[in-house]
């Protein structure tokens, strides 16, 4: 990996793209939960807009159940890492398609929230007096649903949820992130779009590509280079290699 440290440590302007790879050190549970909690429901039961038209305070009941959860994860190594080079590069730009938090917890800086916030809410009647989304970092909220504190109407998750367009400004963000001289694409299929195109327009555009998951994907060859490994273990890695002098 010595040619990619060298590589990274000339660059100037570099972009990742996360995915839920780079969060499995933490403990950040998957869908399903510990001991299958929710294994009774499929993903359209509880993550698309019309579940919470349905019954909303279930679709919250899962919603708070992973906040829950994840409040007590901690960043991992591969957030730390990357932390450190939005504070190292002039022209860092983080793309995320985690909803966990857990970049911003490490101290990464412009971070592109692809798919959203668990720790941000939307009015779901989209009230004129409401924000287009406010933080609310409570574990525990008073009551299932939570309200809107503008119009007294419920509150949703702002998240994506499958059924529905990634936010425009958000994508606009994310393409003039590709613009770099570096992308990698650490912890992730690459398989859901439009996220799955963001690597292969940065290398259209020029950038020399890595792709970093513990085994394979569909994208792998479209990468420069694909380095098999965990996360917070390669990324280490590079860190070590690139503060070597």
């Amino acid at each position: 990996m010595l040619p990619l440290a060298d590589r990274l440590r000339k660059a100037s302007r570099v972009t990742v793209i996360t995915g839920a790879g780079v969060s499995a050190a933490s403990g950040v549970p998957t869908f399903r939960g510990v001991d299958g909690l929710w294994s009774n429901f499929r993903v359209e039961e509880l993550a698309t807009a019309e579940a919470f038209e349905r019954d909303p305070r279930l679709v919250w009941e899962w919603y708070a159940w992973r906040r829950r959860l994840i409040a007590e994860c901690e960043p991992n190594r591969a957030h730390e890492v990357l932390a450190a080079w939005s504070r190292r590069y002039p022209k860092f730009s983080l793309i995320t398609q985690n909803v966990d938090g857990l970049h911003e917890r490490a101290g990464t800086t412009n971070v592109v929230r692809f798919h959203g916030s668990l720790w941000d809410l939307s009015c779901w009647q989209r009230c004129a007096a409401s924000p287009v989304r406010w933080r609310d970092d409570t574990v525990l909220f008073p009551a299932l649903p939570p309200r809107c504190p503008h119009c007294g109407g419920l509150a949703r998750p702002d998240v994506v949820w499958f059924g529905e367009a990634i936010d425009p400004g958000v994508l606009e963000e994310s393409l003039a992130a590709i613009d770099c001289d570096v992308c990698l694409v650490v912890g992730t299929s690459a398989v859901v779009y439009p996220a799955a195109g963001l690597a292969d327009e940065a290398r259209r555009r020029g950038a020399f590509t890595i792709e970093i998951n513990p085994e394979p994907t569909e994208a792998t060859p479209r990468f420069d280079l694909a380095i098999p490994g965990k996360a917070e273990v390669v990324l280490d890695e590079l860190e070590s290699l690139m503060m070597r002098r």
